[in-house]
Parts: structure tokens; sequence; C-alpha cells
């Protein structure tokens, strides 16, 4: 009894793990602008569970999530700030997160996918059109949308900051 646990823990493991793509490179950047000027940062560390198939978009999914205190402008002032309550409070919401739950394919390496973004313990379903190329044993995935920083609870009510901020993600996978 004890085998047959054994063989299908293995073969369950087996199956997943020949799907699973491991982030080997990532660059996560924004740009909002402030008093009229646009100001750009990064997050870094990207930990993500990649199960994307382009023949099977119903069985892909991704998940991948970045520390808020992560977030780099050149500028520590500004960086402080930014960690600080008023903006992603980095201290009680220590991650930022984004949850596949559907995709679409537009044309040729052009997808949509709805994912569910977390910050701040806000989820907020958003559209990200990106493309995914394959190219030997490494696939890139490319991604630019646009969120909301007060749908998120980010910032408070800002006349001087947008509201809109553009997030880019751009990631390499090795499969």
């Amino acid at each position: 009894m004890n085998k047959k646990i054994y063989i299908v823990v293995l073969l369950i493991f087996a199956t997943t793990a020949g799907f699973a793509q491991t982030v080997s490179k990532s660059d996560i950047s924004f740009k909002i602008k402030n008093l009229g000027f646009n100001v750009g940062g990064t997050f870094g560390g990207l930990q993500a569970d990649i199960k994307f198939k382009p023949n099977d978009l119903e069985g892909s999914s991704i998940e991948a999530s970045v520390l808020s205190s992560t977030v780099n402008t050149d500028n520590e002032s500004r960086d402080r700030h930014l960690k600080s309550e008023d903006y992603f409070d980095v201290i009680k919401y220590p991650k930022i997160t984004l949850k596949s739950v559907s995709f679409k394919r537009k044309s040729g390496s052009n997808y949509t996918g709805n994912f569910n973004v977390t910050i701040r313990d806000k989820t907020k379903l958003i559209e990200v059109p990106f493309t995914y190329t394959e190219s030997g044993n490494t696939a890139q995935l490319k991604g630019n949308f646009m969120i909301l920083r007060t749908d998120f609870g980010i910032g408070g009510k800002n006349l001087i900051l947008s509201n809109e901020a553009n997030v880019s993600v751009e990631a390499e996978i090795s499969k």
C-alpha cells in the first residue's frame, strides 16, 4: 500500500515538475507622474511559480510576488517614504502579489491575462497584455499594464501625484 502511494506521489510530482518554469532573470519597473514629471523605479527579487503553456491556456497559471521593501527609485529619501505607512507600508504588507485567473491568445505570441493583483491587502482584477516567446530552453514573458494607486490605498489623496502608475514586467524563464 505504501509503495502505491509513493508511486502516485512521484508521478504527480514528475508530471507537474515537467511544466514548471524557473525565472532566471527579471525586471519589474514602474513610472508615475509626480509634479508633472515622470518618476520611475523598480522592484527586485521576483519569486514566481509559472506554468504557462501556450497550447493549454486553461491549464496554465502564473503566481508571482515581490517584497514591497525592494522598491528602489535611486533616491534614498523617496524610497524611505515609499516604504512608510503612507505608501507601501512594508512592515504591515511585506508582499505584492499577482495571481492569474484566465488567459486568452490574441495573435501569435500576444496574450492577455486576467490577474488578481494584491497590494496592501487590497485585491483588484487587472487585465495584462503580454507576449510569451520561446527560444531553445528559455522563454521570455513581457507585459505592461496600468494600475490606479488609490485602488490599493497608496499615497492617499495626493494632488501632486498621478493616480495612474504604469508597470512593466519582463521575465526570462528557464524550462
